[in-house]
């Protein structure tokens, strides 16, 4: 009888902040999201704008390359707009979310809170994370909320114009080729004038199989970043508020690293790539 060790993952250069700036919070209810929303809409977990500037100045001596600002749905948080101010004096920040909050209106404010940066020694730019399930907007919207992939396309071709870049996360639910989704979405952006968008392609979530808990992945979120949220400091956004992910208080002093024993550290394995990274 085998015995299946999981892997320990050994934070290599903290490049990454994620600030989770809620976890319950958000507008509305994906059925393939990872994170167990309560019935109720309402939830006030918002992570306080002082922890930011705490975990901000713990890691001035850090070469950040990225914040990515997660939830739930990061644009809820009342102080978003100061928070994404605080953050791009430091580095590059990208939002991760739903898109339901990015209409016009929205998309040209962000454009010169951006354009603000200029007055830094350097001009920190702003990106977006939206995700999708499928190039069919039926079969896509089965896996997240009626309506979300026409939102979805709609934010991309915005964000375009106003010369934003994008990452369009594909949730692999279908398990389809990453063939056949590239050219199929390669068509989708070319007819709707869509042409800073990359393609990142995950594997559906959580998987677990004894091969993927004993193969070690040579590139996960863990490995170059680390999660903030009300509660403390965590491996990676999976794993927030999660103990077997927890890594410490605050960012004075935390672990450089995690075993990789849940389900969701299997779907990382099993990616052998970022999940939430960009780049």
């Amino acid at each position: 009888m085998s015995i299946c060790t999981a892997p320990v993952y050994k934070l290599d250069k903290l490049s990454n902040l994620f600030f989770e700036l809620t976890a319950k919070n958000c507008n509305q209810r994906c059925s393939s999201c990872y994170i167990n929303f309560p019935s109720s809409k309402n939830v006030k977990d918002f992570l306080p704008v002082e922890k930011i500037k705490e975990a901000l100045a713990d890691t001035k001596e850090n070469d950040l390359d990225c914040i990515y600002l997660t939830g739930g749905e990061p644009m809820t948080h009342p102080d978003f707009n100061t928070i994404l101010r605080l953050c791009l004096k430091r580095c590059n920040v990208c939002i991760c979310t739903n898109s339901s909050f990015l209409n016009e209106k929205k998309i040209r404010f962000l454009k010169k809170v951006e354009d603000e940066g200029g007055e830094y020694s350097t001009h920190n730019q702003i990106f977006f994370r939206l995700s999708l399930a499928h190039f069919d907007e039926l079969e896509s919207d089965k896996v997240k909320y009626r309506g979300h992939y026409r939102q979805t396309i709609s934010a991309l071709k915005t964000l375009c114009r106003y010369n934003f870049a994008s990452v369009l996360s594909i949730q692999n639910f279908y398990g389809l080729s990453e063939i056949i989704l590239k050219e199929s979405f390669a068509k989708i952006f070319e007819q709707n004038g869509i042409n800073n968008t990359d393609l990142q392609i995950n594997v559906s979530y959580p998987v677990k199989t004894e091969e993927n808990m004993i193969n070690k992945s040579q590139k996960t979120d863990c490995m170059f970043g680390r999660t903030l949220t009300k509660n403390g400091v965590y491996s990676c956004p999976f794993l927030s508020n999660d103990y077997r992910g927890r890594m410490g208080s605050s960012f004075k002093d935390f672990s450089t690293s995690v075993t990789a024993e849940t389900d969701f550290c299997s779907a990382c394995s099993a990616n052998n790539n970022w999940i939430f990274t960009i780049g």
